[in-house]
């Protein structure tokens, strides 16, 4: 063998001994999100980081993901930003476009109950086994869902006890669900987002305003908003969902995918709600050494709510071939019986 030959022989095999001359593994790919509450938010130290350290350990940091420093877009904008692709990941509220989902409706009303841990896991397998690959659906790829453990409603000035306590009340609300409530109990809705809500109140154009117990405090109004009427159930939900791109997510590696999978899904969904649990039980406890006054509805108001409710669910359950649920109710009772299967009842 001639001298050239042998010298190249021999580096050959020094180079796939040691990898010297080797090309560097494969950068991480880094995914980024837009969320639209603040950095101090609880969800962002408590659900979102955990979940992204999550992401980075199951993916031996072939995966991270990046919160941008600022949305890209409005809260109502969120889905279609992940959609299009605008942001990898994002995160909101499903009825911020109430005739896209309006298959999920269900889980904004009346009584859907108040251990958001149990009921955010439960919508999980609702969506899993209903609604997951819905046209309403397509363009993402789900990674969580999320109730908050019900809405309550906070006055400025009195008691809501009786029917008659909501008349020609000015509230502030968001969503369909809320407004339908509000109306049929003789109340005035006011649209606004939640972080609007001290501003509302301090001008004066609304008298109380719709929150789970946590948000009166995160959104600072708790100086404004001092008698509580807590609704067993709830007296009305939202649902959220954190989505990625599908295109983005079919990039990823099928390992890296069933990796971030184990870590989201049912158990993304469960830290969501566990965290509204926890912050709503510690808000509420902060109220009352406060001094706040904290009511039940009579039984008529309870009574009046069951029957909005009834008549919501006969509405939305007549239009189930518009969404592409052929037995809504039967979606339903699915969910309420998962929900009673993970609270214990």
């Amino acid at each position: 063998m001639k001298l050239s030959k042998l010298l190249a022989t021999l580096s050959t095999g020094f180079v796939l001994a040691t990898g010297v001359g080797i090309p560097a593994a494969q950068a991480a790919t880094t995914l980024t999100m837009s969320s639209w509450v603040s950095p101090t938010h609880f969800l962002t130290p408590e659900v979102f980081q955990p979940w992204i350290e999550d992401v980075k350990r199951v993916t031996e940091g072939r995966v991270d993901v990046r919160i941008l420093p600022k949305p890209v877009g409005g809260p109502a904008q969120h889905w279609e930003l992940a959609r299009k692709g605008i942001a990898d990941i994002t995160w909101g509220n499903f009825t911020y476009e109430p005739d896209r989902f309006k298959a999920l409706w269900f889980s904004e009303m009346p009584f859907i109950g108040t251990n958001a841990e149990a009921s955010s896991v439960a919508l999980w397998e609702t969506y899993e086994k209903y609604l997951a690959g819905k046209p309403a659906f397509q363009g993402v790829v789900m990674l969580g869902v999320g109730l908050f453990g019900g809405g309550q409603i906070h006055h400025g000035s009195k008691d809501i006890v009786e029917p008659d306590d909501l008349k020609n009340q000015k509230v502030r609300m968001g969503g369909p669900i809320q407004k339908r409530l509000l109306e049929d109990l003789g109340a005035v809705p006011v649209a606004g987002p939640g972080p609007k809500a001290y501003e509302l109140l301090e001008s004066g154009v609304v008298d109380a305003s719709l929150h789970t117990i946590e948000s009166v405090i995160n959104f600072r109004v708790e100086g404004k908003l001092k008698h509580h009427t807590i609704v067993p159930g709830g007296f009305y939900d939202a649902s959220f969902f954190i989505a990625i791109n599908e295109g983005k997510w079919n990039k990823l590696s099928e390992a890296d995918r069933k990796a971030i999978m184990s870590v989201s899904g049912e158990k993304l969904s469960r830290l969501w709600g566990s965290r509204f649990d926890v912050q709503n039980q510690a808000g509420e406890a902060k109220l009352r050494a406060e001094g706040h006054s904290f009511n039940e509805p009579s039984k008529a108001l309870f009574e009046r709510i069951g029957a909005v409710r009834e008549r919501m669910l006969a509405d939305w359950a007549a239009e189930g071939q518009s969404y592409g649920v052929d037995k809504p109710m039967e979606m339903l009772e699915f969910f309420e019986q998962r929900y009673k299967a993970h609270a214990g009842n």
